[in-house]
């Protein structure tokens, strides 16, 4: 395959050249995809119920689309619509009949969604796969590089057939229609991927690990750590690099890597690139395309309609609801460093979505984007406003202060003395002092954040923090059928899903 590798270096390189968008092309760009996304969904139910025809013709179309279609979150667009579609009805919300639906990983709900994935945004995630591939041209890798396995760790490929659908992972979906010239590239293979239990896949993979090639890997950054440890302990080797020598990219998404990068470093023999994705259940979002960049590039142009509301006490409510009246703004009206909830109109038939995340601009020249959290995921008792973002730097922070390496974490807001406090839970296999991590995180959340800030001298009486094996963590994930693929502890807990983490934490002997 020197000849194939050789090609795609040689696409990469001129698809590195290409022109690139400019400024003033953006809004015209996510116009033109609206247009589209509007005329192939016209004579749909949901176009139909909306008169997409009537909006077509409008003189502004964008306009009477904001102001025509309502607003929906998952319950909503699923109550009314996506269950027509679940239930094998065509034409519901986009043109085709839906084959698959991903499986969320469902943070933020307590159960699973179900997203619905049509043809054409496969098509659609593809495309920017390989876009993505063509940004390597950046990073000046050998030829080489590109004749290689590439490992992607997620869902299985043998997906549960409901009579009319297909269900699972959104990576399993994924990997199951994967182009045929890729096929010699993809790690673990077609049957490895296929399996479900997670640890059989893993011992699958570890058993295989020394005949692969391996220069890149995608996946969560938690189960890629557990993979490398495995691996490592099996071969009784010093490091990931003295089975796979050539591994040169780690491609990750769906959660803050800067919290995981000092234990996984530890498992490196030399550096490496790192590569942020936002492959989201609901289609492919953003990638990092520049060296010298930790932003994500926006896909303005590839079957998804963005909107943005301004994340802000003006349109959401203390627990992350929405209200009534919003600032709903298009492409061409955001602004950098602002927080926004991001909703999505996509070739999968989401209209006007609330897709959960948060996310700011940090380069409007290059439309780059980094997530800043989820819109359920933070805290505000009181009016600390404490976001994911503060949350994820602040345990970076205390990790290399205190040269521990913290796996998983978790905050809970709770009541306490007629007041408030916030209960850490640390994840990690060191030895750690509970006292001084409670020292710590109060400190740099303090500089993070000047809300918080004001309110550990007000309402925010204390901090608690609970050390746990990190084990705990993924025994509970395990528990709730949330073990691999593309899913991820949550860091906030509320509500039900607190009350279940700590009876877990009482029965297994962790509890207060």
């Amino acid at each position: 395959m020197a000849l194939l590798g050789s090609i795609l270096k040689r696409t990469i390189e001129i698809g590195g050249k290409l022109p690139k968008i400019r400024k003033a092309d953006a809004y015209r760009q996510q116009k033109k995809t609206l247009k589209h996304l509007l005329f192939k969904a016209e004579f749909t139910a949901f176009g139909e119920h909306y008169n997409f025809t009537r909006i077509l013709g409008s003189n502004d179309f964008v306009q009477s689309f904001q102001q025509t279609v309502p607003t929906h979150d998952y319950n909503s667009i699923f109550k009314k619509w996506w269950y027509r579609a679940l239930n094998g009805e065509p034409f519901v919300c986009w043109p085709d009949h839906i084959k698959y639906f991903a499986l969320s990983s469902g943070t933020s709900e307590a159960s699973s969604k179900h997203i619905p994935v049509t043809k054409d945004m496969l098509k659609a995630i593809k495309k920017t796969s390989i876009l993505q591939i063509l940004s390597q041209y950046h990073y000046n890798l050998p030829k080489e590089h590109f004749e290689r396995g590439m490992l992607m760790i997620g869902g299985s490929t043998h997906l549960n057939y409901n009579g009319t659908y297909f269900e699972g992972d959104l990576s399993g979906i994924t990997a199951g229609n994967i182009p045929f010239w890729f096929q010699h590239f993809y790690k673990p293979g077609s049957r490895i991927s296929k399996e479900r239990d997670w640890t059989t896949k893993l011992d699958e993979i570890t058993l295989n690990a020394k005949n692969w090639d391996i220069s890149t890997i995608c996946g969560v950054p938690a189960w890629i750590q557990i993979l490398f440890e495995r691996i490592i302990k099996h071969y009784n080797v010093n490091n990931i690099h003295d089975i796979w020598p050539n591994l040169a990219i780690y491609v990750h998404g769906g959660v803050h890597f800067s919290p995981y990068k000092k234990g996984f470093e530890k498992l490196l023999g030399k550096p490496i690139i790192y590569l942020e994705t936002y492959l989201a259940s609901e289609g492919f979002i953003a990638y990092q395309n520049r060296p010298d960049s930790t932003g994500m590039k926006l896909v303005l142009n590839n079957g998804i309609f963005y909107e943005f509301v301004p994340f802000n006490e003006n349109n959401f409510d203390d627990d992350g609801n929405m209200k009534s009246q919003v600032e709903m703004l298009h492409i061409g009206q955001v602004q950098e460093d602002t927080e926004y909830a991001l909703f999505l109109s996509t070739c999968s038939g989401a209209w006007r979505y609330m897709i959960g995340d948060t996310i700011k601009f940090t380069s409007l020249e290059h439309y780059e984007i980094a997530i800043t959290g989820r819109t359920k995921h933070f805290l505000s008792l009181c009016g600390e406003h404490l976001s994911q973002d503060n949350m994820n730097s602040a345990i970076k922070n205390v990790s290399d202060e205190l040269n521990i390496d913290i796996k998983e974490f978790s905050v809970a807001g709770i009541n306490h003395e007629s007041l408030f406090a916030h209960r850490w839970y640390i994840g990690t296999d060191e030895k750690a002092d509970p006292a001084l991590l409670k020292e710590k995180i109060d400190e740099h959340l303090k500089i993070l954040n000047d809300d918080y800030r004001v309110e550990r001298i007000a309402a925010l009486k204390d901090i608690f923090v609970e050390v746990l094996p990190v084990s705990v963590f993924y025994d509970w994930m395990r528990q709730k059928g949330k073990e691999g693929g593309q899913n991820k502890f949550p860091r906030v807990l509320k509500k039900e899903k607190l009350k279940d983490w700590e009876n877990y934490l009482i029965q297994n002997n962790f509890g207060k």
